[in-house]
């Protein structure tokens, strides 16, 4: 990797991810809702960096796990002064080994190792201008075997363009707050997801679209009540994430 057309993504990704005045403002606004000072986050699928810089600005401690190594490269330059952020190049699957990731070499964020995802989502218009042109191997693990080497995290984000359900395969213990990423045209992975969870444990679920960083319900709400408040047509006008926490913690 390291074409021309795949700087210019990378470039562009950092200035929609850092250089929109106030985003980081809101994210850390919506984020101070589920973690505070000292508590462990993961940023899983950490891309160009704005969520674990957010999470660092709360003061938590953050593993940035990201498998693509010239962006993982590049997010150990971006923190290399803070004791708080590590960075992991891997990744986040269901077992510990290696695995395929497909990388589009113009969109750099939109890396997927979901097979039938990738395919689904090349017949959306939305997708239009994205070739997921190159195939490389990565190494890969676990949320279970993460936790085991940096401890038990209050926060979880997943975003990694369709495999969220099988990052959530590899973890059997609840955590107190997950994120992870909708599409309108995918709920089922949202239903996937959800049931993972609950089985866990006592979840409830909110959502904030696109990146409003805003939860759009008053109240936070069941898995069943959540899909169908995502398949209303305001809903459906774009992607988002799903947060979901413990019940009475």
């Amino acid at each position: 990797m390291g074409t021309l057309g795949r700087t210019v993504g990378i470039v562009r990704s950092l200035v929609i991810y850092h250089g929109i005045p106030l985003r980081q403002r809101r994210l850390r606004n919506l984020y101070a809702q589920f973690v505070g000072a000292g508590d462990l986050a993961f940023d899983i699928g950490a891309h160009a960096g704005n969520r674990t810089r957010a999470l660092a600005a709360l003061g938590c401690r953050v593993v940035a796990v990201e498998p693509q190594a010239d962006l993982a490269a590049m997010l150990r330059r971006f923190f290399a002064r803070s004791t708080t952020v590590t960075v992991l190049q891997a990744l986040m699957s269901s077992h510990v080994g290696t695995q395929t990731l497909w990388v589009s070499e113009r969109h750099p964020t939109l890396a997927t190792a979901a097979t039938d995802w990738r395919e689904a989502r090349a017949a959306e218009p939305g997708f239009a201008a994205v070739t997921w042109d190159t195939a490389i191997q990565v190494d890969s693990t676990t949320l279970d075997a993460t936790i085991e080497r940096f401890g038990e995290p209050a926060f979880i984000k997943i975003d990694v363009e369709g495999y969220e359900p099988t990052v959530l395969s590899g973890l059997t213990r609840p955590v107190r707050t997950v994120s992870f990423e909708y599409l309108p045209g995918a709920l089922e992975q949202v239903e996937e997801c959800a049931a993972a969870l609950t089985a866990l444990g006592a979840y409830e679920f909110n959502w904030s679209a696109g990146e409003t960083f805003v939860l759009a319900s008053p109240r936070w709400t069941t898995a069943a009540n959540l899909v169908a408040a995502l398949r209303t047509r305001a809903a459906q006008r774009g992607s988002g994430d799903v947060y979901a926490r413990l019940i009475g913690i």
